[in-house]
């Protein structure tokens, strides 16, 4: 995608200059924030990142970061969904008109973080497809976009996504980790992939560097986020290759170093996320960080 081709904004052009991201996946409710959320929140703003989207993975979780929305107007914007580890715990009508309520708000921006995952047996996989169905069909009536978690799963989830192709909203492939043939899977069918700081665990030759590498991944369907306290960006992993390194600013190093770890991600470290996507895109940081948030701000309808 270029500014030649999408209209472009005033603002977003300053978003450009100045290398301003969107998160679209940050875990803000989780505890490891319950003492330093301002400071948290602040950093990510100081650091460049001026929108992030606080992730729903139960009904509890949800509703909080629809509270945070209102918290931090114009910044915290929510999502509203049932991680399938938790899908087992929807067994009540009454906690889907809960999910159903805060889905509605208009600061809630998309339906998950929902979907399959076969890896672990927290939930069963027939619970999880009947969970999942629901808030497909929730993002189809509110016509919101699905935020989705798949792990190991990707032929059921499809199969499922399918039975909705007439009136299915966009589709975002949260914190997406697998293969290249997976994502091509995912790309062919017209949905939208969220890279996070996994790009540097990744090691393997057929995952997402080489979705980014070879091109395979359009910039018009890449998505940054942190999902933080997850998915630390280790910096120093040993096979990054130098030139991605390269692409490295000691400004977002220093922030990854100073506020972040393994135990504790957080969204500051969203530009370091960026400089190493534009490192293996062969691209520069500003037109990853001004595609990633064209995307952001369309597909989510956040105000600028």
């Amino acid at each position: 995608m270029t500014s030649e081709e999408v209209p472009i904004s005033e603002e977003l052009k300053g978003c450009y200059e100045n290398l301003i991201v969107i998160d679209i996946g940050a875990n803000l409710t989780n505890k490891k924030y319950g003492r330093d959320l301002d400071s948290v929140i602040q950093r990510a703003k100081d650091a460049g990142v001026q929108k992030i989207m606080v992730t729903g993975t139960s009904v509890r979780s949800s509703k909080e970061a629809l509270r945070l929305t209102r918290l931090y107007p114009s910044t915290i914007y929510s999502t509203a969904g049932v991680h399938p580890h938790d899908a087992k715990s929807m067994s009540e009508e009454e906690l889907w008109m809960e999910l159903a309520s805060t889905a509605a708000a208009p600061e809630c921006v998309a339906i998950g973080e929902c979907g399959l995952n076969y890896t672990k047996d927290f939930s069963e996989p027939s619970v999880q497809r009947e969970v999942f169905k629901r808030q497909v069909e929730m993002a189809c009536d509110l016509r919101k976009p699905l935020f989705v978690h798949e792990k190991e799963a990707q032929e059921d989830l499809i199969k499922i996504l399918d039975e909705f192709a007439n009136r299915l909203p966009p589709v975002v492939i949260h914190s997406f980790t697998g293969s290249v043939e997976q994502g091509l899977k995912y790309i062919e069918k017209g949905y939208y992939l969220g890279i996070t700081g996994y790009i540097c665990k990744d090691k393997s030759d057929g995952g997402i560097r080489r979705l980014l590498s070879e091109g395979i991944l359009p910039l018009d369907k890449l998505l940054v986020e942190t999902d933080s306290p997850f998915m630390y960006p280790n910096m120093r992993a040993s096979k990054l290759p130098l030139h991605v390194k390269d692409s490295l600013t000691e400004r977002s190093m220093n922030f990854v170093n100073r506020y972040c770890t393994f135990q504790r991600n957080e969204p500051c470290s969203l530009p370091a996320v960026v400089e190493l996507v534009a490192g293996f895109l062969g691209q520069s940081p500003e037109d990853v960080a001004l595609a990633t948030a064209f995307n952001a701000l369309k597909l989510f309808g956040l105000s600028q």
